[in-house]
């Protein structure tokens, strides 16, 4: 099984309030670049691009938690994430209607990413 479709396996057997939320912000990250990696780790849907980019944690189920392992190395200025412990950031999402507002932000967060990766 290649490891976008241990994603969308993840999604499809997830019981999750937020659960069209988490699968929209997934296609969002997709949507990106194709040389981003997808794998389920650390229990939640889980994207590198060289080092570990992001997860979504689904245990937390009043909002969709992205969260950033390196959000220090990333300069925001969208406003979009919150920081973290141990340098990480959060992006947090309550609604598909923040989900989609936040869009731009959210894959502008992760080519920068990409930049800060192929620098």
């Amino acid at each position: 099984m290649n490891k976008a479709n241990k994603i969308d396996e993840f999604l499809s057997k997830l019981n999750h309030p937020l659960k069209a939320e988490i699968a929209s912000v997934v296609k969002i990250i997709r949507e990106v670049s194709p040389g981003i990696e997808e794998d389920v780790k650390w229990g939640g849907p889980s994207f590198d691009y060289k080092e570990p980019m992001a997860t979504l944690n689904p245990r937390i189920t009043d909002f969709v938690a992205v969260i950033f392992h390196k959000g220090e190395l990333l300069n925001d200025n969208t406003g979009l994430l919150e920081p973290g412990p141990k340098g990480k950031a959060y992006a947090k999402f309550r609604s598909m209607e923040e989900v989609k507002k936040q869009k731009a932000n959210l894959q502008k967060v992760v080519k920068d990413w990409i930049k800060i990766m192929n620098s």
